[in-house]
């Protein structure tokens, strides 16, 4: 009876051996499965910009980006003085914010396009280039921000806030990820982005 028993046993855990194997094999196919079918690059995502005309984001290729979700209500909105200043203290070296107004946080941007453009050029004297309202999050956000959001850079993880940003290097692949209270003045980000300008 005890031989029964021991066999018994090493049998249990024979198979508990192999079935953990056989459910480690398989989870282990599909995380890297889906590590290699995640997307980094933004190029050929078609946009519009705040007058409706259609961008493709591969124009863009051999200048630094930084694009950043807006809104003209935020305690946050301020930025705009931050990224205007590095716009224009980078522009020359191929350096771009891409600004995209949203209204999925606290509903802080109501306005329409048009509304949205006077306000940053008048209220900030915004020069860089903004976009037409889109959403950032939930299942109807753009494709850009699918990506932005679910990469293999960055990680996986929803937009949480207005103003945050993601620096995009000359080929159109994310860099890095910063959040709503990172100054676009700070040496975190202007560091970024001088390194990769440099290259």
């Amino acid at each position: 009876m005890k031989i029964i028993g021991v066999i018994f046993v090493l049998g249990l855990v024979g198979v508990s051996i192999f079935l953990y194997t056989r459910t480690n094999n398989y989870f282990m196919k599909r995380y890297k499965s889906n590590q290699y079918n995640l997307v980094d690059n933004i190029n050929g995502i078609v946009v519009r910009d705040i007058d409706g005309n259609e961008v493709n984001l591969s124009d863009y290729n051999g200048r630094v980006l930084l694009i950043v979700n807006v809104a003209s209500a935020c305690g946050f909105t301020k930025q705009y003085e931050g990224l205007e200043a590095i716009y224009s203290k980078y522009k020359e070296r191929g350096f771009e914010v891409l600004a995209f107004p949203s209204n999925d946080f606290g509903s802080q941007e109501t306005g329409t396009n048009e509304e949205i453009k006077l306000f940053c050029t008048t209220k900030f004297g915004v020069t860089f280039q903004l976009f037409s309202k889109i959403k950032t999050k939930g299942d109807d956000k753009e494709k850009l921000y699918q990506i932005l959001s679910d990469n293999p850079v960055t990680g996986t993880g929803n937009i949480r806030w207005n103003f945050e940003k993601f620096l995009i290097d000359k080929n159109g692949k994310i860099v890095q990820r910063f959040k709503s209270s990172v100054n676009p003045s700070s040496d975190e980000i202007t560091n970024a982005i001088e390194q990769e300008l440099a290259k």
